[in-house]
């Protein structure tokens, strides 16, 4: 039984320090030496790209300022609902 409460609490100390620590639990878009992009003509199309390489065909980078970074953040959602052009221009639907 002491053992079980030492692990609980050992358990709670991790859990409250985590955000102290600096550890986001946020999953990241893309590993940190890539960059996201969107899929041309495509709403909830995108990859991840290696930092030293153009956009593959069919794809376009996101304007400066408005790359999603985690998974359901802000710029996230926004572009799981746009269209874009070959040149990254939003189109309507």
């Amino acid at each position: 039984m002491h053992r079980v409460r030492i692990r609980s609490a050992v358990a709670v100390l991790a859990l409250t320090l985590l955000p102290v620590t600096g550890c986001n639990t946020r999953e990241r878009v893309c590993r940190s030496q890539e960059y996201p992009v969107k899929a041309v003509g495509n709403r909830t199309g995108a990859a991840c790209v290696p930092k030293d390489q153009q956009p593959p065909s069919g794809y376009v980078r996101y304007p400066a300022g408005q790359e999603p970074v985690y998974i359901d953040d802000e710029w996230y959602r926004y572009w799981q609902t746009k269209v874009v052009d070959e040149h990254g221009t939003v189109v309507e639907q």
